[in-house]
């Protein structure tokens, strides 16, 4: 297939008038599907599939929304009418994935030539992506990138007026259009990116080079997307970036994160307020003051160690050492003593040796993590570090990690047993997948508690007896006064 490619817009465009612009393309796009939907006698559908981390889950959402708008109705079926691969790059094997599943979806096309297949988010932010795409994958028909997530209704217009593919990938952009329909998947509550970008450049990491640099949106901005998400519904906000401490930089405004946070806790009819993700080099004092005054943030911080070796942490980047990551937890716990950290770790990096690998269990053991989410290194071509060739012994790392899960998995279910017998605020967010007489909620500090109930209380805040411990997530019976 042929290509058109659509014309980046000068930066700097009031969002009000892109969105105005995006709107119209929808009604066009609606037209033309509801149409085809009466000739062949039945609703068109749309699958949005997702790969990576919340925010690429809140762009899919945007995506939904703008689907659901331009006449599609929303299946989890791969068979749909319209499919969209919202793509994560951050490991080479997240790619693999999208290529298997394209392969597979390919053949269904042959069968459905109309079907519309597009590929979007970080992985194609690299060229070499593209190219593969457009060379091996010819069936697909849209490919967009991380910062032009809201003009799909503008795209998928051009693919159908054309005929052709369409490929509109952009190196950056400062604009934020933010004001285009979602579709939640819960509708008490939302995530909300307050930036987007890293500055960071970790060795391992590939964020930087396909999300671009750190951008922060205006705090009033935030605050006007928020108060219309509890006019909606809304009791618990998640807010996004991919360093949310290192927010404000580059603001016109004289404002911090910590700044930031006291004015969401200000909004009136917002119950819970999340936060992710911290770099530790950035998280200030007066965060941790503000956190620790607040009856709204969440008792849970999100705190990546990466490695507890200073050595490792040199190699990886990231701006700390293992005396400033314990000395940080030190300042946290003396503020806030029963704060739920979790954490990152990854074991196996180049040049980690046993001796390093000891200091990552010095400070599992000397913080006491509530849960970890722990990787073997993975080697990201385009990285620094996928140039460092001294990588240790394949069997020395599945030891170490192996040995890393059982500390982690022995300090967690200790400190969960700790919550037994108190009484405790739960979001219930749905009924639980393995028995329906359960519903599964969430506590301040986001750990999982399943309890008897309805679908009556799915989005409410109730109060939850903790009975037993399951390492985890608990079980427990809501406790109803009055």
């Amino acid at each position: 297939m042929s290509e058109t490619n659509i014309t980046k817009p000068n930066e700097g465009k009031e969002a009000v008038r892109e969105t105005e612009k995006q709107r119209e393309f929808m009604s066009l796009v609606k037209e033309m599907t509801l149409s085809t939907a009466k000739a062949k006698g039945r609703d068109l559908t749309a699958c949005v599939i997702t790969f990576g981390c919340q925010m690429n889950e809140r762009d899919s959402e945007k995506l939904k929304g703008i689907l659901t708008e331009c006449g599609y109705r929303l299946t989890e079926y791969e068979k749909a009418d319209l499919v969209l691969f919202n793509t994560c790059t951050v490991r080479e094997n997240a790619n693999d994935r999208l290529y298997g599943r394209l392969g597979a979806i390919g053949r269904v096309k042959r069968d459905n030539p109309d079907m519309i297949i597009g590929v979007c988010g970080c992985m194609t932010q690299e060229a070499d992506e593209v190219g593969k795409l457009q060379k091996s994958y010819p069936f697909v028909d849209l490919i967009f990138g991380t910062f032009n997530v809201y003009k799909l209704a503008e795209i998928l217009h051009s693919r159908l007026i054309s005929g052709s593919t369409v490929t509109d990938i952009w190196e950056s952009n400062d604009e934020f259009v933010e004001l285009l329909p979602t579709k939640r998947k819960y509708p008490f509550k939302s995530g909300v990116n307050i930036m987007y970008g890293c500055d960071n450049f970790c060795t391992y990491c590939i964020v930087p080079y396909v999300r671009g640099r750190e951008k922060s949106r205006a705090s009033d901005d935030i605050v006007r997307e928020i108060e219309r998400l509890t006019e909606d519904g809304v009791a618990e906000v998640m807010l996004l970036g991919q360093n949310v401490n290192s927010y404000g930089k580059g603001l016109v405004e004289d404002i911090d994160f910590a700044g930031l946070l006291k004015k969401v806790e200000d909004i009136d009819k917002l119950k819970r307020i999340r936060f992710m993700t911290s770099h530790p080099k950035d998280l200030s004092d007066a965060l941790i003051d503000v956190m620790a005054a607040s009856d709204k943030i969440c008792n849970h911080i999100h705190l990546p160690l990466q490695s507890g070796s200073t050595e490792i942490l040199k190699r990886m980047n990231r701006g700390y050492s293992k005396e400033d990551y314990l000395e940080l937890v030190r300042r946290i716990r003396e503020k806030m003593p029963n704060i739920s950290i979790t954490t990152d770790i990854i074991v196996g990096f180049p040049g980690e040796t046993k001796e390093d690998f000891e200091e990552t269990l010095d400070v599992v053991r000397q913080v006491g993590f509530d849960s970890a989410y722990t990787f073997i290194y993975s080697k990201r071509t385009g990285t620094p570090a996928a140039k460092f060739d001294d990588l240790p012994d394949k069997k020395d790392i599945d030891e170490r990690f192996n040995e890393l899960l059982a500390v982690i998995k022995e300090i967690s279910a200790k400190r969960a047993e700790k919550l037994v017998g108190e009484t405790l605020e739960v979001l219930a967010e749905g009924i639980d997948s393995h028995d329906d007489k359960l519903i599964t909620g969430r506590l301040s500090n986001n750990m999982l508690v399943h309890f008897p109930g309805t679908d009556k209380s799915i989005g409410k805040i109730v109060n939850v007896k903790i009975e037993e411990s399951k390492g985890f997530y608990y079980f427990g019976t809501e406790v109803k006064y009055g």
